[in-house]
């Protein structure tokens, strides 16, 4: 689960500066860090992030769940 809906973006240029969301910041710093390895590289990434609800917790989110993230590079 993430506080952004299914189908959320996050456009990066090559100079690292981002507009949008798509987890409420609990994994862009990873998402920036993957697109610019696409953005050099060219080579589409799936990203895959989970947590459990009690890791979670301990760390002060609301919920535990899964993130699928799709990293493109657009010409």
């Amino acid at each position: 689960s993430s506080p952004r809906p299914v189908g959320s973006h996050l456009v990066i240029d090559a100079d690292g500066s981002f507009e949008g969301s798509v987890s409420g910041g609990c994994v862009e710093g990873a998402v920036i860090r993957a697109a610019r390895h696409v953005i050099a590289t060219g080579e589409r990434q799936m990203l895959e992030f989970g947590v459990t609800d009690d890791e979670a917790w301990e760390v002060g989110l609301a919920c535990g769940g899964q993130i699928e993230v799709l990293v493109v590079r657009v010409e």
